[in-house]
């Protein structure tokens, strides 16, 4: 029987020159897209530029314009804000304090809106304690690092429990604010589909001059869980 090896073909992938042959390769197709082009690299550039921003608005984050001064003192009418839409996208959920951006279709209305979770699942929030304060889970909640200066927690009395998968929302300025108070009569309640979240509002980005981190406040920090507050 015949032992000797069999001559193999060398993997092209190592032959010389190869890598430099493709590399040619790409450039001479990168030069020929940006010479059938107007404008030749630049709108290249341009147009892959613009590529990434669309990718990462779809996958990453997004702006988001104030429309309303319902999120006033701290986000005012034209503030631009950066909307992190991988939040909640690996099994983390939102949170008490958290500032989110939300479609709210077919129960606020046909737009997206900003607010503030002040409920998430399970929660027992009323409004009020007899100093006028929110509760959460039997725990008063200190707002005043947010609240718009002269407002009340609420002139609008409440007593719900959120239902798990939603949230119940307010804005900072609430006597300004169409939030989860004003829809409790509607389709859902007036709580929000965690599902419909579009992320969570971490940077305003413009004007400069305001520009700066959304910081979650300690408001909430005490506030015990749901399970523990219904025994």
């Amino acid at each position: 029987m015949d032992t000797e090896a069999q001559p193999t073909q060398r993997d092209r992938s190592s032959l010389p020159g190869t890598g430099a042959a493709e590399g040619r390769s790409r450039f001479a197709l990168v030069a020929r897209l940006a010479a059938w082009l107007p404008g030749g690299r630049v709108t290249l550039t341009l147009l892959t530029c613009l590529l990434f921003a669309l990718l990462l608005n779809l996958v990453v984050a997004r702006p988001f314009e104030i429309p309303s001064g319902s999120m006033e003192s701290g986000l005012r009418i034209g503030d631009r804000v950066l909307v992190n839409k991988l939040a909640y996208r690996f099994g983390a959920g939102p949170q008490r304090g958290d500032v989110v951006v939300f479609d709210g279709t077919g129960y606020f209305g046909d737009a997206d809106y900003i607010k503030r979770v002040v409920g998430v699942g399970g929660d027992h929030v009323v409004c009020c304690d007899k100093e006028g304060r929110i509760t959460v889970n039997g725990r008063s909640v200190d707002e005043s690092a947010f609240l718009y200066a002269g407002d009340e927690p609420s002139t609008v009395p409440f007593d719900v429990v959120v239902p798990d998968g939603r949230l119940f929302v307010l804005g900072d300025h609430r006597s300004a604010s169409s939030d989860s108070r004003d829809h409790l009569g509607s389709p859902g309640g007036g709580m929000v589909p965690v599902a419909d979240v579009v992320g969570r509002a971490d940077w305003i980005v413009w004007p400069v001059g305001h520009a700066g981190r959304l910081h979650r406040p300690d408001a909430y920090a005490r506030v015990p869980a749901a399970d523990g507050a219904h025994g």
